[in-house]
């Protein structure tokens, strides 16, 4: 098993080497946009067994997220829920014979989290405009600018230390138990591993909504909380 800090190029695209959780990484990405366009150009009414699957996934989505950031779910339904999509398929990649989870590699991980950084930034600025965001820092006194400013750069990288050493270390006990004790005895390792990424994927996501949720309530009021309604399911129009 190769290091979880070293990147092997698999090939290279000109002068750019293309590693395997990159290579996997598209993969991952493309299967699911290919699945939603086609999953989107089969909706029915009367909904058949996988759609209603999906639906309903997309409603715990919603919940989670009424539940998580106290507003209505619609503007941050696409990124949280690509957000753990992207996470959950990518966990239980590992299910694929000679594939190593992206999230096991420290340059997925700080991507994500780069994400996710870069999306509170951006939620927070179209909930109360440049003025609103940057104020936020200055809560509750203008004298945590500095450590308000460390906060979200160290929340940050909490987030990839978590799902780095979460994901990595289930890949690195699964491989070493399967080069000592043969092919059936890491089954119950491997099942604890799913496990693991599925809640990695979920705790990933509800941070993100945490972090998110706490600049917007600090900027302007999210437009669709200031109706009551929105909270409620099945009332949006």
């Amino acid at each position: 098993m190769n290091s979880p800090l070293s990147s092997i190029p698999l090939f290279h695209i000109g002068p750019v080497p293309i590693s395997s959780a990159v290579a996997v990484t598209w993969v991952i990405m493309a299967a699911l946009v290919l699945g939603a366009i086609a999953l989107s150009r089969c909706l029915k009414l009367v909904p058949s067994a996988t759609q209603a699957v999906f639906e309903l996934v997309v409603e715990t989505v919603d919940a989670q997220i009424r539940d998580t950031m106290r507003v209505g779910p619609a503007p941050y339904r696409a990124f949280i829920g690509t957000l753990f999509a992207f996470i959950f398929v990518a966990n239980w990649s590992s299910l694929i014979p000679g594939v190593e989870p992206p999230t096991a590699h420290l340059e997925t991980d700080a991507a994500l989290a780069l994400i996710v950084f870069l999306a509170v930034i951006w939620f927070g600025i179209r909930a109360g405009g440049v003025r609103g965001y940057l104020a936020t820092f200055a809560t509750p006194s203008p004298l945590m600018i500095p450590l308000n400013f460390l906060e979200s750069i160290t929340r940050t990288f909490s987030l990839l230390v978590r799902l780095f050493g979460n994901v990595m270390s289930g890949v690195f006990v699964i491989g070493i138990v399967l080069s000592l004790a043969g092919l059936l005895v890491p089954i119950p390792l491997m099942a604890l591993d799913l496990l693991t990424g599925a809640v990695q994927a979920y705790i990933f996501a509800v941070l993100a909504m945490v972090f998110i949720a706490g600049t917007v309530s600090e900027g302007k009021e999210d437009p669709e909380s200031s109706n009551p309604d929105s909270l409620i399911p099945g009332t949006h129009p």
